[in-house]
């Protein structure tokens, strides 16, 4: 299929080569709009493609974060929250309107939980690293959230919350998400 763009379109990636290529070396293209807090903290792997309006909130002071494989494709307005690890693997696909975090403003869980009266931008930054493993294909408006693991190879279906780890060679779906599918190596095929 080839890619026929308009000419606002052609000068919109003309410009955004020539930012990839002088700010971004490694990456294929870096689609502008394209905000990034902590650049330093952000280490990716040649061919890195990003849609517009990605939005990259890291620490910055040169401790590195997020990292993400070879070969890697990001839609839309993926947004990606990286404090204290976010691992993106090789060769993943993400659809667009992606929200990936190891972040959350406050603690919910455990003897020292965050009070309800205390405004949430105020409450205490809590971590937990997230890890993409390779070739994994994340659908439309999926969310990520803090201390998640997807394995290699797996579907994260358009949609879906995903708040527990996800087994290699799985298709998930839903809210929260759910296993519904795993890849049988034996039978060639993906099974219920």
């Amino acid at each position: 299929m080839r890619n026929e763009y308009t000419i606002s379109e052609a000068i919109k990636l003309f410009y955004s080569l020539v930012i990839t290529k002088l700010f971004y070396r490694n990456a294929r293209l870096i689609r502008q709009p394209f905000y990034i807090r902590g650049k330093s903290s952000m280490k990716s792997g040649h061919k890195l493609t990003t849609g517009y309006n990605c939005r990259f909130d890291l620490p910055g002071n040169n401790k590195k974060t997020l990292f993400i494989g070879k070969n890697c494709e990001i839609g839309d307005n993926v947004h990606f929250v990286a404090h204290e690890k976010l691992i993106i693997g090789d060769n993943v696909l993400m659809a667009s309107k992606i929200f990936i975090s190891d972040t959350n403003h406050g603690d919910y869980s455990g003897s020292k939980q965050s009070s309800p009266s205390t405004p949430p931008n105020s409450r205490s930054l809590t971590t937990k690293p997230v890890i993409i493993g390779d070739n994994v294909w994340i659908g439309e408006n999926v969310c990520i959230l803090p201390g998640v693991t997807i394995g290699e190879g797996s579907i994260i279906g358009a949609n879906s919350v995903v708040n527990k780890d996800i087994s290699a060679n799985c298709i998930a779906v839903g809210v929260p998400a759910k296993v519904v599918k795993k890849y049988d190596s034996a039978k060639a095929g993906w099974l219920k």
